[in-house]
């Protein structure tokens, strides 16, 4: 049974820190990545109008399901189809790019939408070996993430890191970088620098416990944060009852299953061989990156992001709504919302 999906019928809880949202811009089995792009926007103006505090958007590479490689170039657009919640990237793969385009990218992105933007950044490849070599990343370049980060921070402020270098747009905008992590190393590096940490367990649940108290133990401030801002990221599966939450978590868990394994032949799994894949060993890599998931009706859900809030102590959860489809999508972060009587809350201090 996946933590949290309980049957309590105590009084409802919510959590009492903002909800944000990181769009995977999925695929569904039926749709086409058109449809995906136009799913992003429907999913940004829901929830800008129901309260979310941002939406970000992650850098994947040769994923069939998921359509958010060109991920500036789609906050751009879902940026021009809404007013004021806050986009950005949870994230750039930094060490797949040059400091000097990232920040170009960013500082249009600000100037276009100012006081909107985030800027994740993780060293995480973000693809599989082939699309690394098609990206040129070299094997030493997350070695480099470190100073790439300050790089970066250093073109987005009044004075470029490199002489006679200027990022034109990015100078002088100072768009706020958050460091992502799923291990130690990203938690470490964050506290050193004094910018906000996402731990990514809504994937990688193994080591958010120590990986947030390393970061709040070793945090150092900075003009950018005077205090540790600590994001979670959590699944939810929101539907009208349980047992149509329960199904959909059902389609989840065998998409995960076709994306992480192939067939003996080196193909697509079929059903049969998916539900070979659910009945072995081989569930339990499944069924662990789902580890944090809250389930159910929206009540159940908040419910569910309450408790896990509580655990972690951290100032805002990141939700990823799993679902077959953009209208069901929609419909688990309205329904999470309308449950968990969002919280306005402001950026994290400066120092």
């Amino acid at each position: 049974m996946i933590w949290g999906m309980s049957d309590s019928t105590d009084a409802p809880r919510r959590p009492d820190v903002p909800l944000s949202i990181l769009d995977l811009a999925a695929v569904g089995p039926d749709e086409t990545i058109a449809d995906s792009f136009a799913g992003s926007v429907k999913l940004a103006q829901a929830a800008e109008r129901i309260g979310y505090k941002r939406i970000w958007y992650a850098e994947h590479h040769n994923i069939g399901s998921i359509a958010s490689s060109a991920t500036a170039v789609l906050i751009a657009h879902v940026g021009a189809n809404t007013e004021k919640i806050r986009l950005g990237a949870g994230g750039i793969m930094l060490p797949n790019h040059s400091p000097l385009v990232i920040a170009e990218q960013f500082g249009t992105l600000e100037t276009l939408h100012p006081g909107r933007i985030d800027l994740g950044l993780g060293r995480a490849p973000g693809s599989d070996t082939a699309a690394m070599r098609a990206l040129r990343r070299d094997e030493f370049s997350s070695e480099r993430f470190p100073q790439d980060v300050q790089e970066l921070q250093g073109l987005l402020s009044d004075n470029s890191p490199i002489s006679g270098v200027i990022a034109i747009p990015g100078k002088g905008t100072f768009v706020p970088l958050y460091i992502l992590g799923s291990s130690l190393f990203g938690a470490q590096l964050a506290a050193v620098l004094g910018l906000p940490y996402a731990f990514a367990s809504h994937f990688a649940p193994h080591s958010l416990f120590d990986a947030l108290q390393t970061y709040r133990e070793n945090f150092k401030p900075s003009a950018q944060l005077a205090e540790p801002y600590a994001i979670a990221g959590v699944g939810v599966i929101t539907a009208a009852d349980k047992e149509s939450a329960e199904a959909q978590l059902e389609i989840t868990r065998r998409a995960r299953v076709k994306n992480l394994f192939k067939s003996p032949s080196g193909g697509k799994l079929n059903d049969g061989e998916v539900d070979e894949v659910l009945s072995s060993y081989r569930a339990k890599v499944v069924d662990e990156m789902l580890t944090y998931s809250a389930v159910g009706t929206g009540t159940e859900a908040a419910a569910y992001l309450a408790d896990f809030q509580e655990k972690t102590g951290a100032q805002e959860l990141i939700t990823v709504h799993y679902a077959d489809s953009v209208d069901n999508r929609v419909k688990s972060v309205e329904l999470l919302a309308e449950a968990a009587e969002l919280t306005e809350a402001a950026e994290p201090t400066a120092a």
